[in-house]
Order: C-alpha cells, then sequence, then structure tokens
C-alpha cells in the first residue's frame, strides 16, 4: 500500500493527531477538540485544532464514521483542499430526534487521502447519446 507523507500542525496543545486505526484501513480518524451538544436538526461546526499540509495532487476528503451516522450523525462539508492551511473543522448534522453529546477526543469523521484530477471543460452544442440519456433519479430502476 502506498502512503504519502503528510505534515500536520496542531493549533491547540490538547488537538489529536489523526491515525489510522487498522494497517489496511482507507480512512484515517478525525478528533474533537471540544465537548458540544448538538441538538435534533442542528447543523454545528466541530472544531479539530489540526491542519494539514496535503501534498499538492491530493486532498483529504472528509466522510461519515459508521457508529455517528447509524445513530444520524453526519457530516455536511467534505473536502479540504491541498492548498488549504487553516483549521480543519468538522460540519455536523444530527438528523435523529435526541441530541447527540460530542465529548472532547471523540472521533467525530475519517478523513481519506485522495488524488486529483482537474477538468478541462469544453463548451459544445451537443452531447453524445446513451442508452441512459437523461434519465434522472430511479431511471434505470430501483432493484
Amino acid at each position: 500500500m502506498d502512503k504519502i507523507e503528510v505534515k500536520i500542525k496542531k493549533l491547540h496543545e490538547d488537538a489529536k493527531i489523526p491515525i489510522h486505526k487498522t494497517e489496511h484501513a482507507a480512512g484515517f480518524d478525525i478528533y474533537s477538540l471540544e465537548d458540544s451538544n448538538l441538538a435534533p436538526g442542528e447543523t454545528k461546526k466541530i472544531s479539530t485544532g489540526i491542519a494539514f499540509e496535503i501534498p499538492i495532487g491530493f486532498y483529504v476528503r472528509i466522510e461519515d464514521r459508521s457508529g455517528l451516522a447509524i445513530n444520524g450523525i453526519h457530516k455536511v462539508a467534505g473536502i479540504v483542499d491541498s492548498d488549504y492551511r487553516g483549521e480543519v473543522c468538522i460540519v455536523l448534522h444530527n438528523s435523529s430526534q435526541e441530541v447527540y453529546k460530542i465529548e472532547k477526543h471523540d472521533r467525530i469523521a475519517q478523513g481519506i487521502i485522495t488524488p486529483v484530477s482537474q477538468a478541462n471543460f469544453q463548451e459544445v452544442q451537443e452531447l453524445s447519446q446513451t442508452e441512459r440519456g437523461e434519465g434522472g433519479f430511479h431511471s434505470t430502476g430501483k432493484k
């Protein structure tokens, strides 16, 4: 498995450096720096106290932790670009009917180092035809 060097700066002495919990884990855990309550229906930015220096050609994709998602806690935003040097904050939304308590150093999201490809957009008058065409939601069936 390829590994790349990613520099991390602790912006607060209590911040936790992300880690891959298992040898073959794609995602690394990102930790809360603060205690917070997330009310039902609330969306809130949670501080992590860390900043990344991600190599050019990569970004960090922020994803839900399955243990939070099953309880209705989801990340809302999800990209950390290689040219961003500020604090990485995690935006969480509580879609459950219960208050969700976040404690300092709880694992609140996971990050995945992902290669970047940029598009060269070319405006055209027509697009090629496909079997699906303009079919949108559920156009290919539900089962």
